[in-house]
C-alpha cells in the first residue's frame, strides 16, 4: 500500500466500512464488530505511519484529493500538530471499540448493534477530518458528519437521553450556522477556502469589517462544539446519559478535536498577532475561560453521579487548554497541545471506568461506590491513575501539561489566571479524594463483596478481557505520557507551536 495514500485512506477507510458494517449487520450481526475493529486498526496504522514520516521528514504531508490543485481542490495536511492528534483519536477509537463489546450489549438492544458499530465508524470519520483537512469548508463539512452521528449515539442511551441528544442537536446545529457563516464571510472577501491559501490572502484584509465578523462567528461556532463556558450546557446530559461506550468515545475526543480547531484557526488561518495584538481575543477567552474553569469546578463539586462529576471536569479542562492560548506564548501554547493529548487519555481512561462500575453495580452514583477496591481493585486502581493525572501529580501526564501551562501563566505575568488553575487543582483533589474516601475508606461495605442500589453482587474484578484490557491500557498509556513528555514537546510539538511565539 502506498504511504503517500494514508492521508486520504484514514478518512476513506472508516467512511466507507460505516456502510459495509450497516449492509453485514442486516445478514449477521456478529461479523459488524470484527469488521469494525479491523477497520479501526488500519486507522491507527495509518496515523502512526504519518506521524513518524513527518517526524521523519521535518515537514507537513500534503495531500490533493482527486489530485485538483489548492486553492481549487480540498487538500488535507498532517504536520506536527495535528499528527499526535490523529494517531490519539485512532488509538482511542480502536480500543473503546474493543471496550464496547461486551458493554454495550448490556446498555443497548443486539438488534441495534450494527447501527451503533455504523454510526460509531461515522463517528470516527469525523473526527478524523476534522483533525486532517486543510480546507475551512470541508472541516465544516466532517464536523457534520461527527455532529450527526454524535445525536444518534447519545440517543441510544438511558431514560432521557433523546432529550439530552435533541438539545445537543440544537445547540450543534446552532454551532454548525456560526461556523459555516464564519466560513462564508472568508470566502466573499477571499474567493478561497483552502486554509493555506487564507493564511497568506488574510493579513491585508485585516481592518475590514466582514473578516471580522466572519472570525467572530468561526469563534463562536468552535466553542458550542467543545463546550467552552457559557456556551457549554448541552455536555453534561449528553455525555452522562449516553451509553457507556459512547461517553467513553465521544467524551475524550469530541471536545478536544474542537480545542485542536481553534488554534489551528486562530494560530494558522489567521496570524497569531490578530488575535493577540490587533485585537484583544486571547485576553478575552482567557477571562472566559477562567470562570468557566471555576464555575465547573464548583458545579463539579455538587454532582453525585460519577459520569456527570466528569462531565464538568471535562468543562474545566477545556478551560485549561484556552488560559494557555489566552498567555499567547510558547510555554502556554505547549501546555494547551499538550493538555489536548493528555486529556484524551485521562478522560477515556476515567470514563470506561465509570461505565465499567455502572455496568457491574447497576448505579453511578459515587456513595454506591463503598469498598469497591476490595471487589474491583483493577478497575480501581485505573481510577486512581487517571484522577491523579487530572489533580496534576507526577509522573502522570497530567501534571506536565499543567506545568508548562503554570509556566506560560508566569511569563505572560496572568497572575489571576494562574490562581485560577492552583485553585481548579485543588477543586479537583477535593473531587476525586472524595470518591478515594468512598472506596477505600468507608466499612460500611462487606468484606469481599460489595452490592449496587439494585442488589447485584459484584464479584472480583469480573470483567472481559475486553473490558480489562483498554481500561488498564489507558492507564498505562497516561503514565508513558507523563514519563516521556519531554521527548514529545522535543521532537513533535515544539515543532507544532508558530514560529512566532
Amino acid at each position: 500500500m502506498n504511504p503517500e495514500h494514508y492521508p486520504a485512506l484514514i478518512v476513506v477507510t472508516p467512511l466507507i466500512m460505516s456502510f459495509i458494517v450497516f449492509t453485514i449487520g442486516l445478514f449477521n450481526r456478529r461479523y459488524c464488530f470484527p469488521v469494525v475493529i479491523i477497520t479501526l486498526g488500519a486507522c491507527v496504522y495509518f496515523a502512526f505511519n504519518m506521524l513518524m514520516r513527518v517526524m521523519t521528514l521535518g515537514n507537513a504531508i500534503h495531500y490533493r484529493m482527486g489530485k485538483w490543485a489548492p486553492p481549487w481542490g480540498i487538500e488535507y495536511v498532517v504536520d506536527h500538530l495535528n499528527a499526535i492528534i490523529l494517531l490519539s483519536i485512532a488509538v482511542i477509537a480502536f480500543f473503546v471499540a474493543i471496550y464496547s463489546k461486551a458493554n454495550i450489549k448490556k446498555e443497548i438492544p443486539e438488534d441495534k448493534l450494527p447501527q451503533f458499530y455504523t454510526l460509531f465508524l461515522l463517528q470516527t470519520t469525523g473526527l478524523l477530518g476534522i483533525t486532517i483537512t486543510g480546507d475551512a469548508f470541508n472541516l465544516y463539512v466532517l464536523l457534520e458528519i461527527a455532529s450527526f452521528s454524535a445525536y444518534a449515539l447519545i440517543a441510544m442511551g438511558r431514560k432521557g437521553a433523546e432529550f439530552a441528544a435533541f438539545r445537543y442537536m440544537i445547540f450543534g446545529t446552532i454551532g454548525a450556522c456560526a461556523y459555516l457563516l464564519g466560513v462564508g464571510y472568508l470566502y466573499m472577501i477571499t474567493g478561497s477556502l483552502n486554509m493555506a491559501d487564507l493564511a497568506q490572502l488574510l493579513p491585508k484584509l485585516y481592518s475590514s469589517t466582514v473578516l471580522i465578523t466572519g472570525f467572530a462567528f468561526l469563534l463562536v461556532g468552535i466553542a458550542i462544539k467543545m463546550a467552552l463556558f457559557p456556551v457549554h450546557t448541552w455536555l453534561p446530559d449528553s455525555y452522562t446519559l449516553a451509553p457507556s461506550a459512547v461517553s467513553a468515545l465521544l467524551a475524550p475526543l469530541f471536545t478536544k478535536v474542537g480545542a485542536y480547531a481553534l488554534i489551528r484557526v486562530m494560530f494558522t488561518m489567521f496570524e497569531p498577532s490578530f488575535s493577540i495584538k490587533t485585537y484583544p481575543v486571547t485576553e478575552i477567552l482567557g477571562w472566559i475561560a477562567a470562570a468557566g474553569i471555576i464555575f465547573a469546578g464548583i458545579l463539579a463539586l455538587a454532582q453525585s453521579d460519577m459520569k456527570r462529576m466528569l462531565c464538568y471536569v471535562i468543562v474545566a479542562e477545556i478551560g485549561y487548554i484556552v488560559l494557555g492560548i489566552a498567555s499567547a506564548n510558547r510555554y502556554g501554547l505547549t501546555g494547551s497541545i499538550l493538555h489536548i493529548v493528555n486529556d484524551m487519555f485521562m478522560m477515556v481512561c476515567l470514563f470506561t471506568v465509570a461505565g465499567t462500575v455502572y455496568s457491574q453495580t447497576g448505579s453511578g452514583d459515587i456513595n454506591q461506590m463503598r469498598g469497591l477496591h476490595r471487589t474491583m481493585p483493577i478497575t480501581i486502581s485505573v481510577f486512581v491513575v487517571g484522577a491523579l493525572s487530572v489533580v496534576g501529580v507526577p509522573p502522570m501526564c497530567g501534571f506536565f501539561s499543567k506545568w508548562y501551562l503554570i509556566l506560560g501563566m508566569i511569563q505572560a505575568k496572568l497572575w489571576v489566571f494562574l490562581v485560577v488553575l492552583l485553585i481548579s487543582s485543588l477543586i479537583n483533589a477535593i473531587l476525586f479524594f472524595r470518591i478515594f474516601e468512598k472506596v477505600f475508606f468507608d466499612l460500611s461495605a462487606k468484606e469481599g463483596h460489595t452490592h449496587g442500589h439494585n442488589g447485584i453482587s459484584v464479584t472480583m474484578d469480573k470483567l472481559s478481557f475486553g473490558e480489562l484490557v483498554p481500561m488498564v491500557f489507558f492507564a498505562l498509556v497516561i503514565i508513558l505520557l507523563g514519563v516521556f513528555s519531554g521527548a514529545i514537546i522535543d521532537h513533535i510539538i515544539q515543532f507544532a507551536v508558530p514560529k512566532i511565539f
